[in-house]
């Protein structure tokens, strides 16, 4: 029981990742600090994507389930729910790098809004003394 409830949490923790890699950029939106977790994070996403790396927390979800003597995903919220959203059937080689293209265009693009909100707090302060 105990691998399997580590499996059930290497997949929750592998969506979060996910999640944080797809929609960190709003995070950054709110503070800046964010970028030295997230840029790190997108660089991983798309590079696992384009090459079509497995990430390393698929095997180490895969042995655990084996060890708690299943032979796949069945049963179990986790299971049922979070699993096909990580790895969903019919996931090609053309449609990882499509994905891996979006989490970049969204994050260049959230990106870019933050450059352009801290360029125009600096225009403001630049400007404020003049008068």
């Amino acid at each position: 029981m105990n691998a399997r409830l580590a499996a059930d949490a290497i997949v929750a923790v592998h969506l979060a990742f996910i999640v944080f890699v797809v929609a960190g950029g709003l995070l950054v939106l709110r503070r800046r600090g964010w970028a030295v977790l997230h840029l790190p994070a997108v660089a991983w996403g798309a590079w696992t994507e384009f090459t079509g790396t497995l990430c390393p927390l698929t095997p180490w979800e895969q042995s655990l389930r084996q060890q708690a003597g299943a032979a796949g995903y069945a049963g179990g919220f986790v299971d049922h729910y979070l699993v096909p959203l990580i790895y969903p059937a019919g996931l090609t080689p053309g449609l990882q790098v499509a994905l891996g293209a979006f989490v970049l265009l969204l994050n260049a693009a959230i990106y870019l809004g933050v450059w352009r909100r801290r360029q125009r707090g600096r225009r403001g302060r630049d400007g404020a003394g003049d008068g």
